[in-house]
């Protein structure tokens, strides 16, 4: 079956590109130019007509790649038009005609690639990140993963692991042969060094992932406190209902921020008191489960209620800031409970003190951005494989004789299978929907 599909963003614009990938390719654009092809990777200028009759659609350039090199590793081709949709409209209307074509499913150009061996697991999901990527961080990731380092060290483990297994399984089928006497020492001694290694890599304090997904911050404390002006302020947008009423905020809201090419996804919510109103009292769940899974608390109070005990425990473990808000009341007498956390007293009506909060977000952000690894775990799915990977690495090691070998063996077919799952070394049909269907239609 071969497909096609608008790979340029839709709407108008100046240039659109609709792509075509499978066996069927020649022959729909020769129909659709009344031409032969043009001379592989060739820029060429044609017009572009109706299949039926010969009334112009419109006058475009027309790649052609033929396979096995090209993309997807199949015949493809490009057709790059004006961006109107009356156009794109009519040639996809046009190759909808065909038999054997029809529309791609989101990222089924590059599952294509996956499949033909063009590209790994790895690769397929960067290239995700990268037409998806909004800050500076996060592209330079991206370019990072799609460059292959990533790659080359899971592969690395991987055909390690799996000279291991050959050794333990040598030693099951010939215990009495001449193999070498430090054998199981070397098994054992590699087997430990495979594992610290990967632990290594997992203890990154998900920077990958903080890159990938956003640094989430959570905007807490009790009513009326300001944090939904905080949230307007910082967005530079009104996203917050503001006002004096009490239990304005019911849901958690989010807003996605590029602080200094850090992405950034901060959450107002609901003001933490006790409520009887069955709604308030769900968006105050909602709001402790926010700050629960953020990254950075903001903790908001101000002068007529300074309760932040419920946050006590994040203030103690630095993973929040204690906000004092409305210092234009001058209302304030800093007790000692208040002052051992460092408080920084702002104005949001009266935009005071608020660059100092700002700056304090920004050190927050680069510590956490940092890491020594130049390998990056940017999905969950790559986390719990290496997981797996150590679980059965450590009951391997608990196999102490010849007798236990042959599940021994297992172990590590595991532990190799779990790190190709990484790649895409193994059938990983489970994954591959998950993955390419994060893909935009086109790609």
């Amino acid at each position: 079956m071969t497909i096609y599909a608008l790979s340029t963003g839709p709407g108008i614009s100046g240039v659109a590109v609709i792509r075509l990938s499978g066996s069927n390719t020649k022959d729909a654009i020769e129909k659709l130019t009344k031409k032969k092809l043009p001379r592989p990777r060739t820029a060429v200028l044609r017009k572009f007509n109706k299949i039926n009759d010969n009334q112009l659609i419109d006058e475009g350039i027309l790649l052609w790649f033929p396979g096995p090199n090209s993309y997807t590793g199949e015949d493809m081709a490009e057709i790059h038009i004006h961006g109107s949709k009356a156009v794109i409209s009519e040639i996809h209307n046009s190759l909808s005609k065909l038999s054997n074509l029809r529309l791609a499913e989101p990222g089924e150009f590059t599952k294509i690639a996956f499949q033909n061996g063009k590209i790994n697991l790895l690769k397929a999901e960067s290239i995700s990140d990268l037409i998806s990527s909004e800050t500076e961080i996060q592209r330079q990731q991206a370019i990072k993963i799609m460059s292959g380092k990533s790659s080359d060290k899971f592969n690395s483990l991987r055909e390690r692991l799996i000279k291991i297994l050959a050794n333990v399984e040598a030693k099951i089928d010939f215990p009495e042969d001449d193999l070498p006497s430090d054998i199981l020492k070397n098994i054992y001694s590699e087997t430990k060094n495979i594992k610290s290694e990967i632990k290594k890599i997992l203890n990154d304090q998900k920077v990958g992932e903080r890159i990938r997904e956003g640094f989430k911050i959570a905007i807490v404390g009790p009513t009326n406190a300001g944090k939904s002006s905080l949230l307007n302020y910082l967005s530079r947008r009104d996203l917050a209902i503001v006002s004096e009423i009490a239990g304005t905020t019911r849901d958690v809201i989010e807003a996605h921020l590029n602080i200094d090419g850090y992405p950034v996804i901060i959450s107002d919510t609901a003001g933490i008191r006790d409520s009887k109103d069955e709604i308030e009292e769900k968006g105050i769940k909602l709001a402790l489960k926010s700050a629960k899974n953020a990254d950075l608390i903001i903790v908001v109070i101000e002068p007529k209620s300074i309760d932040f005990k419920p946050f006590l425990k994040d203030l103690e473990t630095k993973k929040a800031i204690l906000v004092v808000n409305k210092m234009e009341l001058n209302l304030f007498s800093i007790s000692d409970e208040i002052n051992k956390f460092n408080p920084i007293f702002i104005s949001i009506r009266e935009e005071k003190n608020l660059e100092n909060l700002i700056s304090l977000i920004k050190e927050n952000l680069k510590s956490k951005f940092i890491s020594s690894e130049d390998i990056f775990i940017t999905r969950n799915r790559h986390r719990v494989s290496l997981e797996k990977c150590i679980e059965h690495l450590e009951n391997f090691e608990t196999k102490k004789s010849i007798k236990d070998f042959d599940q021994g063996c297992e172990d590590l077919r595991l532990a190799t299978r779990h790190l190709g799952m990484i790649v895409g070394k193994v059938d990983v049909e489970e994954v591959l929907g998950s993955i390419f269907n994060d893909f935009c239609i086109g790609k």
